[in-house]
């Protein structure tokens, strides 16, 4: 368990988020790839809602970690999203999204887009509050707990030399 309160433990798989897009032109800018904001807004909707399925509550994004666009997506392309919690804290969790693009005529599927976002759940009042501890089962579920750990770990490590460096100047 990864936190001190009372509520039962979560699978990873309990949170986990599936959807698909169709990129239209709408979605995309003059060279016929997919607008970056687009997929950016896509991401931060499939995540929130693995965070409100791990915490049973609202949850407001607090942090996008880290975005990589790795291969461009294509007006007509399908765009498949799978997104779940990888690690939490006492009130935050942080939701892994891999975005696959699709070429509908062959089922061909190529990683497009990785993502780690931050959420915080809710409650009733608006104030953070706690979350679920994950309950870890495979080799994966552990290694990336670990990974999403030490992301935390290095984000506020960061943080405090950025506010460090402030003082001096």
């Amino acid at each position: 368990m990864t936190n001190t309160n009372d509520l039962p433990a979560k699978s990873p798989q309990d949170s986990a988020v599936e959807t698909r897009h169709l990129v239209l032109p709408n979605d995309a800018n003059h060279y016929g790839t997919a607008f970056g904001g687009a997929i950016m807004s896509w991401i931060d909707s499939i995540g929130a809602m693995s965070a409100q399925r791990h915490s049973g509550r609202e949850a407001v994004t607090v942090s996008i970690d880290r975005i990589n666009f790795i291969t461009p997506i294509q007006i007509g392309d399908h765009v498949n999203l799978k997104a779940m919690v990888n690690y939490v804290g006492t009130t935050s969790m942080e939701v892994g999204v891999q975005v696959n693009r699709e070429n509908p005529y062959t089922g061909e599927m190529v990683r497009a887009t990785t993502a780690y976002l931050s959420f915080v759940a809710l409650d009733q009042n608006k104030k953070p509050c706690p979350v679920p501890p994950l309950k870890l089962e495979t080799d994966l579920e552990k290694r990336r707990f670990a990974e999403g750990k030490l992301r935390i770990e290095m984000a506020k490590e960061f943080a405090a030399k950025i506010k460090a460096g402030r003082k001096i100047i």
